[in-house]
Protein backbone atom coordinates (compact mmCIF):
# COMPACT_ATOMS: atom_id res chain seq x y z
CA UNK A 1 0.00 0.00 0.00
CA UNK A 2 2.98 2.32 0.33
CA UNK A 3 2.68 3.45 -3.29
CA UNK A 4 -1.13 3.51 -3.47
CA UNK A 5 -3.25 6.62 -3.33
CA UNK A 6 -5.27 6.91 -0.14
CA UNK A 7 -8.89 6.47 -1.10
CA UNK A 8 -12.17 6.44 0.77
CA UNK A 9 -12.32 2.67 0.39
CA UNK A 10 -9.09 2.47 2.39
CA UNK A 11 -10.56 4.57 5.19
CA UNK A 12 -13.68 2.41 5.11
CA UNK A 13 -11.54 -0.70 5.43
CA UNK A 14 -9.86 0.76 8.52
CA UNK A 15 -13.21 1.61 10.11
CA UNK A 16 -14.54 -1.86 9.37
CA UNK A 17 -11.57 -3.98 10.35
CA UNK A 18 -10.44 -1.91 13.33
CA UNK A 19 -13.86 -1.04 14.71
CA UNK A 20 -13.14 -2.50 18.17
CA UNK A 21 -9.89 -0.60 18.57
CA UNK A 22 -11.41 2.60 17.21
CA UNK A 23 -14.38 2.27 19.56
CA UNK A 24 -12.03 2.02 22.55
CA UNK A 25 -10.00 5.03 21.37
CA UNK A 26 -13.18 7.07 20.84
CA UNK A 27 -14.22 6.35 24.43
CA UNK A 28 -10.74 7.35 25.64
CA UNK A 29 -10.96 10.59 23.64
CA UNK A 30 -14.37 11.35 25.12
CA UNK A 31 -12.98 10.84 28.63
CA UNK A 32 -10.07 13.15 27.86
CA UNK A 33 -12.51 15.80 26.63
CA UNK A 34 -14.54 15.43 29.80
CA UNK A 35 -11.40 15.84 31.90
CA UNK A 36 -10.54 19.05 30.05
CA UNK A 37 -14.04 20.39 30.71
CA UNK A 38 -13.59 19.72 34.42
CA UNK A 39 -10.28 21.61 34.51
CA UNK A 40 -11.74 24.65 32.74
CA UNK A 41 -14.95 25.99 34.37
CA UNK A 42 -17.92 26.91 32.16
CA UNK A 43 -18.11 30.38 30.66
CA UNK A 44 -21.12 32.52 29.83
CA UNK A 45 -21.30 35.31 27.26
CA UNK A 46 -23.73 38.26 27.17
CA UNK A 47 -23.95 40.92 24.45
CA UNK A 48 -25.05 44.55 24.52
CA UNK A 49 -25.72 46.62 21.38
CA UNK A 50 -24.79 50.28 20.86
CA UNK A 51 -26.48 52.27 18.07
CA UNK A 52 -24.39 54.84 16.18
CA UNK A 53 -26.70 57.45 14.61
CA UNK A 54 -25.88 59.14 11.34
CA UNK A 55 -23.86 57.98 8.35
CA UNK A 56 -20.76 55.91 9.05
CA UNK A 57 -18.18 54.44 6.72
CA UNK A 58 -16.85 50.94 7.20
CA UNK A 59 -13.41 52.09 8.32
CA UNK A 60 -15.04 54.40 10.88
CA UNK A 61 -17.04 51.51 12.29
CA UNK A 62 -13.85 49.49 12.59
CA UNK A 63 -12.29 52.37 14.49
CA UNK A 64 -15.24 52.42 16.90
CA UNK A 65 -14.85 48.67 17.45
CA UNK A 66 -11.21 49.26 18.43
CA UNK A 67 -12.28 52.06 20.75
CA UNK A 68 -14.85 49.81 22.44
CA UNK A 69 -12.16 47.25 23.30
CA UNK A 70 -9.41 49.75 24.13
CA UNK A 71 -7.73 49.84 27.51
CA UNK A 72 -9.28 53.27 28.26
CA UNK A 73 -12.80 51.80 28.09
CA UNK A 74 -12.04 48.42 29.68
CA UNK A 75 -10.04 49.89 32.56
CA UNK A 76 -12.85 52.33 33.41
CA UNK A 77 -15.36 49.47 33.28
CA UNK A 78 -13.15 47.43 35.60
CA UNK A 79 -13.00 50.30 38.09
CA UNK A 80 -16.78 50.65 38.01
CA UNK A 81 -17.33 46.90 38.51
CA UNK A 82 -14.77 46.55 41.28
CA UNK A 83 -14.32 42.78 40.89
CA UNK A 84 -11.60 41.37 43.12
CA UNK A 85 -9.20 38.84 41.65
CA UNK A 86 -9.77 40.00 38.05
CA UNK A 87 -6.94 42.03 36.54
CA UNK A 88 -7.32 44.55 33.75
CA UNK A 89 -5.51 42.31 31.27
CA UNK A 90 -7.81 39.38 32.09
CA UNK A 91 -10.81 41.66 31.73
CA UNK A 92 -9.61 42.76 28.30
CA UNK A 93 -9.40 39.12 27.23
CA UNK A 94 -13.02 38.61 28.26
CA UNK A 95 -14.42 41.52 26.20
CA UNK A 96 -14.87 41.56 22.43
CA UNK A 97 -16.70 43.82 19.98
CA UNK A 98 -17.83 43.62 16.38
CA UNK A 99 -19.64 45.82 13.89
CA UNK A 100 -23.09 44.55 12.94
CA UNK A 101 -25.47 45.72 10.24
CA UNK A 102 -27.28 49.00 10.75
CA UNK A 103 -24.43 50.95 12.40
CA UNK A 104 -24.55 48.80 15.53
CA UNK A 105 -21.56 47.89 17.67
CA UNK A 106 -22.12 44.59 19.46
CA UNK A 107 -20.12 44.33 22.68
CA UNK A 108 -19.77 40.89 24.26
CA UNK A 109 -18.54 40.07 27.76
CA UNK A 110 -17.62 36.62 29.08
CA UNK A 111 -17.55 35.57 32.71
CA UNK A 112 -18.02 32.54 34.95
CA UNK A 113 -21.69 33.30 35.78
CA UNK A 114 -24.56 34.66 33.68
CA UNK A 115 -25.05 37.62 36.05
CA UNK A 116 -21.42 38.73 35.88
CA UNK A 117 -21.38 38.36 32.10
CA UNK A 118 -24.47 40.58 31.83
CA UNK A 119 -23.00 43.23 34.13
CA UNK A 120 -19.69 43.21 32.26
CA UNK A 121 -21.22 43.76 28.83
CA UNK A 122 -23.59 46.49 30.10
CA UNK A 123 -20.82 48.36 31.88
CA UNK A 124 -18.44 48.21 28.93
CA UNK A 125 -21.20 49.46 26.60
CA UNK A 126 -21.94 52.39 28.91
CA UNK A 127 -18.29 53.29 29.29
CA UNK A 128 -17.85 53.10 25.52
CA UNK A 129 -20.71 55.56 24.92
CA UNK A 130 -19.31 57.96 27.51
CA UNK A 131 -15.77 57.75 26.17
CA UNK A 132 -16.94 58.24 22.55
CA UNK A 133 -18.86 61.38 23.60
CA UNK A 134 -15.74 62.80 25.23
CA UNK A 135 -13.71 62.11 22.09
CA UNK A 136 -16.32 63.87 19.92
CA UNK A 137 -16.26 66.90 22.21
CA UNK A 138 -12.49 67.16 21.90
CA UNK A 139 -11.56 65.95 25.39
CA UNK A 140 -10.91 62.57 26.96
CA UNK A 141 -10.58 63.89 30.53
CA UNK A 142 -13.44 62.48 32.61
CA UNK A 143 -13.17 65.39 35.08
CA UNK A 144 -13.95 68.06 32.51
CA UNK A 145 -17.57 69.14 32.04
CA UNK A 146 -17.13 69.81 28.33
CA UNK A 147 -19.59 68.69 25.70
CA UNK A 148 -22.72 69.96 23.94
CA UNK A 149 -24.90 69.80 27.02
CA UNK A 150 -22.37 71.68 29.11
CA UNK A 151 -22.02 74.32 26.39
CA UNK A 152 -25.78 74.82 26.21
CA UNK A 153 -25.91 75.21 29.97
CA UNK A 154 -23.16 77.81 29.83
CA UNK A 155 -24.99 79.76 27.09
CA UNK A 156 -28.18 79.62 29.15
CA UNK A 157 -26.41 81.11 32.17
CA UNK A 158 -24.83 83.80 29.99
CA UNK A 159 -28.22 84.82 28.58
CA UNK A 160 -29.60 85.07 32.09
CA UNK A 161 -26.67 87.24 33.06
CA UNK A 162 -27.31 89.51 30.07
CA UNK A 163 -30.94 89.89 31.08
CA UNK A 164 -29.94 90.82 34.61
CA UNK A 165 -27.51 93.42 33.34
CA UNK A 166 -30.14 94.89 31.00
CA UNK A 167 -32.64 95.21 33.84
CA UNK A 168 -30.06 96.81 36.07
CA UNK A 169 -29.18 99.44 33.48
CA UNK A 170 -30.55 103.00 33.83
CA UNK A 171 -34.20 102.76 32.72
CA UNK A 172 -34.02 106.27 31.46
CA UNK A 173 -33.56 107.37 27.93
CA UNK A 174 -30.09 108.65 28.29
CA UNK A 175 -27.59 107.96 25.58
CA UNK A 176 -25.42 105.78 27.83
CA UNK A 177 -28.30 103.54 28.95
CA UNK A 178 -29.59 103.04 25.44
CA UNK A 179 -26.13 102.15 24.21
CA UNK A 180 -25.65 99.65 27.07
CA UNK A 181 -28.93 97.88 26.41
CA UNK A 182 -28.18 97.79 22.68
CA UNK A 183 -24.78 96.22 23.26
CA UNK A 184 -26.26 93.58 25.57
CA UNK A 185 -28.92 92.60 23.02
CA UNK A 186 -26.28 92.33 20.33
CA UNK A 187 -24.28 90.01 22.61
CA UNK A 188 -27.39 87.88 23.24
CA UNK A 189 -28.08 87.61 19.49
CA UNK A 190 -24.46 86.73 18.76
CA UNK A 191 -24.49 83.88 21.31
CA UNK A 192 -27.73 82.44 19.94
CA UNK A 193 -26.46 82.56 16.37
CA UNK A 194 -23.17 80.91 17.34
CA UNK A 195 -25.00 78.14 19.19
CA UNK A 196 -27.32 77.54 16.24
CA UNK A 197 -24.40 77.37 13.80
CA UNK A 198 -22.55 74.99 16.13
CA UNK A 199 -25.47 72.56 16.22
CA UNK A 200 -26.04 72.75 12.45
CA UNK A 201 -22.39 72.49 11.37
CA UNK A 202 -21.16 70.04 14.01
CA UNK A 203 -21.60 66.45 12.70
CA UNK A 204 -19.43 65.19 15.54
CA UNK A 205 -22.15 66.23 17.94
CA UNK A 206 -24.68 64.08 16.09
CA UNK A 207 -22.29 61.17 16.03
CA UNK A 208 -21.55 61.53 19.69
CA UNK A 209 -25.15 60.74 20.49
CA UNK A 210 -24.63 56.97 20.71
CA UNK A 211 -27.36 54.99 22.39
CA UNK A 212 -27.17 51.73 24.32
CA UNK A 213 -30.04 49.64 22.99
CA UNK A 214 -31.22 48.30 26.31
CA UNK A 215 -29.51 46.02 28.83
CA UNK A 216 -27.80 42.83 27.68
CA UNK A 217 -29.86 39.67 27.77
CA UNK A 218 -28.82 37.28 30.51
CA UNK A 219 -27.27 34.15 28.90
CA UNK A 220 -29.09 30.87 29.41
CA UNK A 221 -26.38 28.53 28.12
CA UNK A 222 -22.63 28.12 28.33
CA UNK A 223 -20.33 29.78 25.84
CA UNK A 224 -18.50 27.42 23.47
CA UNK A 225 -16.69 25.19 23.92
CA UNK A 226 -19.26 23.56 26.19
CA UNK A 227 -18.69 20.33 28.06
CA UNK A 228 -20.62 18.39 25.43
CA UNK A 229 -18.54 19.96 22.67
CA UNK A 230 -15.30 19.11 24.46
CA UNK A 231 -16.39 15.49 24.92
CA UNK A 232 -17.44 15.18 21.29
CA UNK A 233 -14.33 16.98 20.09
CA UNK A 234 -12.06 14.68 22.08
CA UNK A 235 -13.79 11.58 20.69
CA UNK A 236 -13.58 12.91 17.13
CA UNK A 237 -9.95 13.94 17.53
CA UNK A 238 -8.90 10.49 18.75
CA UNK A 239 -10.83 8.85 15.91
CA UNK A 240 -9.16 11.02 13.27
CA UNK A 241 -5.71 10.54 14.79
CA UNK A 242 -6.24 6.77 14.87
CA UNK A 243 -7.21 6.65 11.20
CA UNK A 244 -4.30 8.91 10.25
CA UNK A 245 -1.95 6.70 12.28
CA UNK A 246 -3.14 3.59 10.44
CA UNK A 247 -2.68 5.31 7.08
CA UNK A 248 0.80 6.53 8.02
CA UNK A 249 1.82 3.04 9.17
CA UNK A 250 0.53 1.57 5.92
CA UNK A 251 2.46 4.14 3.88
CA UNK A 252 5.76 3.10 5.45
CA UNK A 253 4.96 -0.61 5.27
CA UNK A 254 7.93 -2.43 3.72
CA UNK A 255 6.45 -5.90 3.39
CA UNK A 256 7.04 -7.38 -0.04
CA UNK A 257 3.96 -8.20 -2.09
CA UNK A 258 5.25 -9.04 -5.55
CA UNK A 259 6.34 -12.67 -6.06
CA UNK A 260 9.46 -11.58 -7.94
CA UNK A 261 10.55 -9.34 -5.03
CA UNK A 262 10.07 -12.20 -2.55
CA UNK A 263 12.13 -14.58 -4.69
CA UNK A 264 14.88 -11.97 -5.13
CA UNK A 265 15.09 -11.38 -1.35
CA UNK A 266 15.55 -15.15 -0.78
CA UNK A 267 17.93 -15.44 -3.75
CA UNK A 268 15.92 -18.34 -5.13
CA UNK A 269 13.66 -19.15 -8.05
CA UNK A 270 9.91 -18.68 -7.85
CA UNK A 271 8.20 -22.02 -8.40
CA UNK A 272 4.68 -20.64 -8.42
CA UNK A 273 1.75 -19.41 -6.38
CA UNK A 274 -0.96 -21.47 -4.72
CA UNK A 275 -4.39 -20.76 -3.25
CA UNK A 276 -5.45 -21.67 0.27
CA UNK A 277 -9.18 -21.56 1.13
CA UNK A 278 -9.71 -19.30 4.11
CA UNK A 279 -10.29 -15.71 5.21
CA UNK A 280 -8.43 -12.93 7.00
CA UNK A 281 -8.42 -14.95 10.22
CA UNK A 282 -6.08 -17.36 8.51
CA UNK A 283 -3.32 -14.79 9.08
CA UNK A 284 -3.95 -14.73 12.83
CA UNK A 285 -0.80 -15.69 14.76
CA UNK A 286 -0.83 -18.48 17.33
CA UNK A 287 0.64 -16.35 20.13
CA UNK A 288 -0.69 -16.83 23.64
CA UNK A 289 -0.70 -14.84 26.83
CA UNK A 290 -2.41 -11.72 28.15
CA UNK A 291 -1.03 -9.51 25.38
CA UNK A 292 -2.19 -11.91 22.70
CA UNK A 293 -5.67 -12.09 24.24
CA UNK A 294 -5.84 -8.30 24.37
CA UNK A 295 -4.79 -8.03 20.73
CA UNK A 296 -7.38 -10.61 19.75
CA UNK A 297 -10.05 -8.76 21.73
CA UNK A 298 -9.25 -5.45 20.02
CA UNK A 299 -8.93 -7.10 16.63
CA UNK A 300 -5.31 -6.00 16.14
CA UNK A 301 -3.91 -9.52 15.84
CA UNK A 302 -4.76 -9.53 12.12
CA UNK A 303 -3.43 -6.92 9.72
CA UNK A 304 -6.11 -4.55 8.45
CA UNK A 305 -4.40 -3.78 5.15
CA UNK A 306 -4.58 -7.32 3.83
CA UNK A 307 -6.73 -7.42 0.71
CA UNK A 308 -10.02 -9.24 0.91
CA UNK A 309 -9.65 -12.87 -0.25
CA UNK A 310 -10.55 -13.22 -3.89
CA UNK A 311 -12.83 -15.92 -5.17
CA UNK A 312 -10.92 -18.88 -6.55
CA UNK A 313 -11.79 -21.66 -8.88
CA UNK A 314 -12.91 -25.10 -7.87
CA UNK A 315 -10.89 -27.69 -6.00
CA UNK A 316 -9.61 -29.22 -9.21
CA UNK A 317 -8.06 -25.90 -10.27
CA UNK A 318 -6.31 -25.45 -6.97
CA UNK A 319 -4.99 -29.03 -7.14
CA UNK A 320 -3.50 -28.36 -10.55
CA UNK A 321 -1.46 -25.50 -9.13
CA UNK A 322 0.02 -27.72 -6.43
CA UNK A 323 0.82 -30.52 -8.88
CA UNK A 324 2.57 -28.13 -11.25
CA UNK A 325 4.83 -26.94 -8.43
CA UNK A 326 5.65 -30.53 -7.54
CA UNK A 327 6.49 -31.18 -11.19
CA UNK A 328 8.83 -28.18 -11.28
CA UNK A 329 10.56 -29.50 -8.17
CA UNK A 330 11.17 -32.86 -9.86
CA UNK A 331 12.51 -31.12 -12.95
CA UNK A 332 14.91 -28.95 -10.96
CA UNK A 333 16.05 -31.79 -8.63
CA UNK A 334 15.41 -35.10 -10.39
CA UNK A 335 17.57 -37.03 -7.92
CA UNK A 336 16.20 -35.43 -4.80
CA UNK A 337 14.46 -37.85 -2.45
CA UNK A 338 13.83 -35.47 0.43
CA UNK A 339 13.32 -31.72 0.81
CA UNK A 340 12.87 -29.48 3.83
CA UNK A 341 9.86 -27.15 3.61
CA UNK A 342 10.37 -24.03 5.75
CA UNK A 343 7.35 -21.94 6.77
CA UNK A 344 7.07 -19.06 9.29
CA UNK A 345 5.57 -20.20 12.56
CA UNK A 346 3.02 -17.37 12.58
CA UNK A 347 1.81 -17.80 8.98
CA UNK A 348 -1.17 -20.15 8.99
CA UNK A 349 -1.78 -19.72 5.25
CA UNK A 350 1.77 -20.81 4.44
CA UNK A 351 1.43 -23.71 6.86
CA UNK A 352 -1.69 -24.99 5.13
CA UNK A 353 -0.10 -24.56 1.72
CA UNK A 354 3.02 -26.49 2.79
CA UNK A 355 0.96 -29.38 4.17
CA UNK A 356 -1.13 -29.53 1.02
CA UNK A 357 2.02 -29.42 -1.14
CA UNK A 358 3.56 -32.28 0.85
CA UNK A 359 0.41 -34.33 0.35
CA UNK A 360 0.27 -33.61 -3.38
CA UNK A 361 3.96 -34.54 -3.84
CA UNK A 362 3.12 -38.16 -3.05
CA UNK A 363 6.55 -38.84 -1.60
CA UNK A 364 8.41 -37.84 -4.78
CA UNK A 365 10.20 -36.02 -3.30
CA UNK A 366 9.29 -36.39 0.34
CA UNK A 367 8.62 -33.01 1.92
CA UNK A 368 9.24 -32.40 5.61
CA UNK A 369 7.55 -29.29 6.98
CA UNK A 370 9.28 -27.29 9.72
CA UNK A 371 8.15 -24.02 11.30
CA UNK A 372 10.72 -21.29 11.87
CA UNK A 373 10.51 -18.12 13.95
CA UNK A 374 11.18 -15.28 11.53
CA UNK A 375 12.49 -12.73 14.11
CA UNK A 376 15.13 -15.27 15.18
CA UNK A 377 15.24 -17.87 12.39
CA UNK A 378 16.89 -21.21 13.13
CA UNK A 379 16.76 -23.97 10.51
CA UNK A 380 17.66 -27.60 11.40
CA UNK A 381 21.05 -28.78 10.18
CA UNK A 382 21.20 -30.66 6.91
CA UNK A 383 20.74 -34.42 7.13
CA UNK A 384 19.48 -36.22 4.07
CA UNK A 385 17.66 -33.27 2.52
CA UNK A 386 18.64 -32.05 -0.91
CA UNK A 387 17.62 -28.48 -0.24
CA UNK A 388 15.03 -26.15 1.25
CA UNK A 389 11.70 -25.07 -0.18
CA UNK A 390 10.38 -21.85 1.38
CA UNK A 391 6.61 -21.32 1.50
CA UNK A 392 5.37 -17.83 2.44
CA UNK A 393 2.12 -15.96 2.59
CA UNK A 394 1.84 -13.04 0.18
CA UNK A 395 2.71 -9.62 1.65
CA UNK A 396 3.71 -10.97 5.05
CA UNK A 397 7.46 -10.33 5.25
CA UNK A 398 9.98 -7.57 4.66
CA UNK A 399 13.13 -7.90 2.62
CA UNK A 400 15.25 -7.88 5.79
CA UNK A 401 13.25 -10.75 7.31
CA UNK A 402 13.54 -12.82 4.15
CA UNK A 403 17.28 -12.16 3.95
CA UNK A 404 17.61 -13.38 7.54
CA UNK A 405 15.65 -16.51 6.67
CA UNK A 406 17.95 -17.20 3.71
CA UNK A 407 21.01 -16.79 5.94
CA UNK A 408 19.52 -19.23 8.48
CA UNK A 409 19.10 -21.81 5.70
CA UNK A 410 22.70 -21.28 4.65
CA UNK A 411 23.89 -21.70 8.24
CA UNK A 412 22.12 -25.05 8.38
CA UNK A 413 23.90 -26.17 5.23
CA UNK A 414 20.85 -25.93 2.99
CA UNK A 415 20.42 -24.43 -0.44
CA UNK A 416 17.13 -22.68 -1.14
CA UNK A 417 15.87 -24.47 -4.25
CA UNK A 418 12.66 -22.51 -4.67
CA UNK A 419 9.96 -20.27 -3.26
CA UNK A 420 6.21 -20.82 -3.20
CA UNK A 421 3.89 -17.91 -2.44
CA UNK A 422 0.50 -18.76 -0.89
CA UNK A 423 -2.58 -16.56 -0.79
CA UNK A 424 -5.91 -16.95 1.00
CA UNK A 425 -8.97 -17.22 -1.26
CA UNK A 426 -12.69 -17.78 -0.85
CA UNK A 427 -13.35 -21.33 -1.85
CA UNK A 428 -16.18 -22.12 -4.29
CA UNK A 429 -15.70 -25.85 -4.30
CA UNK A 430 -18.69 -28.10 -4.90
CA UNK A 431 -16.91 -31.03 -3.29
CA UNK A 432 -18.00 -32.23 0.15
CA UNK A 433 -16.38 -30.37 2.99
CA UNK A 434 -13.38 -32.08 4.50
CA UNK A 435 -12.68 -34.36 1.50
CA UNK A 436 -8.95 -35.11 1.51
CA UNK A 437 -6.80 -34.77 -1.61
CA UNK A 438 -6.12 -37.83 -3.77
CA UNK A 439 -2.63 -38.42 -2.41
CA UNK A 440 -3.34 -37.51 1.19
CA UNK A 441 -2.84 -41.12 2.27
CA UNK A 442 0.26 -41.66 0.22
CA UNK A 443 2.64 -39.39 2.11
CA UNK A 444 1.56 -37.46 5.13
CA UNK A 445 3.75 -34.48 6.05
CA UNK A 446 6.00 -34.65 9.04
CA UNK A 447 5.67 -31.26 10.77
CA UNK A 448 8.32 -30.13 13.19
CA UNK A 449 9.17 -27.05 15.19
CA UNK A 450 12.69 -25.79 14.53
CA UNK A 451 14.25 -25.50 17.94
CA UNK A 452 17.84 -26.02 16.90
CA UNK A 453 20.10 -28.96 16.61
CA UNK A 454 20.29 -31.57 13.89
CA UNK A 455 17.18 -32.68 11.98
Amino acid sequence: MSDDTIRLVTVGRILRRRRRLLAVLVVVGALVGYGVSVLFPPRYTASASVLLPGQWEERELITQVDVATSSSVIDRAGEALGWSGVSDSELRDRVSAEAADGNIIKISGTSDTPERAQRLSDEVAQQFVTFAARIASGSTDPDEAAGPEALREQVKRTNQRITDLANAADPGQTVESVQARTELEKLRSTLQEAMQKLEEAGPANNRAGMVVMGPAARPTGEAPPTRLQLVGGGALLFLVLSVVGHLAAARVNRRLRAESEIAAALRAALLGTVDVPGDRRSHRPKARGARARLRRLLGTDVRWDLPAPQSSGDEAGRRIRYRRICARLRERLPAARRLLVVVPDDDLVARRAAERLAAEAGGEPQLRVVEVSVPRPLVPDRDTESGVLVVLGAGSRTAEELAGLAEACADGGHDVVGVVVAGAVRARSTEPAGRPPEHATEAAPVPENATGGAA
